[in-house]
């Protein structure tokens, strides 16, 4: 399986004395999940990965459930990696993982954490209103140029023509459906869940025209009215 850089600077950070909080950031569909299995399948040490995004809205109690667990496995190991993905779905998760982790730090306990997101709003504020000092970022962007060459045997037009998701590569010579998947899977989902997220839209659906007609209207003004 294709293995994009940050690999390798996720696994070496994990192999360091525990310091600092990973948190890998970046779009949808860019690979951060598939990173991170990787790094862990290869992990000689006990780790639990698990996600917020079937977690009920809010459910700060389930994240500190799953700390309970790893601090219970952490007894009978010299260390364990803790892995969260979709953290930014919690409420207030960055205080509880402030908590949590001081006290790790506190009595000794060698829980490593790593926190993956793909709102990097939602993320950012919650890293800088309780976190400070405590964590390391690792950017995750669109794949470039020589990765979708290496993994997909992209052409320079290709890679032009339909950028570096590597989720739509597959459907690159099926270019309505290749439309379709973009709109359905990257773009509304940014709009209908990570926008939402970070402040009350009363009426969704006129926002999501305005989205259309924004990109319609590129470069040019756009009139409320």
């Amino acid at each position: 399986m294709f293995q994009r850089v940050h690999y390798q600077t996720l696994a070496n950070r994990l192999q360091e004395p525990r310091r600092f909080i990973q948190v890998i950031t970046g779009p949808r569909q860019v690979g951060k999940t598939t990173m991170v299995n990787q790094v862990a399948a290869n992990l000689k040490v006990p780790h639990l990965f698990v996600s917020a995004d079937s977690v009920a809205v809010g459910n700060g109690v389930w994240l500190q459930q799953q700390w309970e667990y790893a601090r219970l496995k952490q007894e009978t190991a010299l260390e364990f990696v803790l892995i969260i993905d979709e953290i930014q779905k919690i409420d207030q998760w960055s205080e509880t993982v402030k908590l949590m982790w001081d006290e790790d730090t506190r009595t000794g306990l060698n829980i490593k954490l790593v926190l993956l997101g793909s709102s990097r709003l939602l993320i950012q504020q919650g890293l800088t209103e309780s976190l400070a000092g405590r964590f390391e970022v690792i950017y995750m962007g669109h794949w470039n140029f020589s990765e979708m060459q290496e993994g997909f045997n992209f052409s320079l037009d290709d890679f032009i023509w339909f950028g570096g998701y590597p989720g739509s590569a597959a459907f690159i010579h099926d270019e309505n459906r290749w439309k379709e998947y973009m709109i359905r899977s990257i773009i509304e989902s940014s709009i209908s869940r990570d926008i939402l997220m970070l402040t009350r839209i009363d009426k969704p659906a006129l926002m999501k025209q305005l989205f259309e007609l924004g990109c319609l209207y590129s470069g040019q003004i756009l009139s409320y009215t």
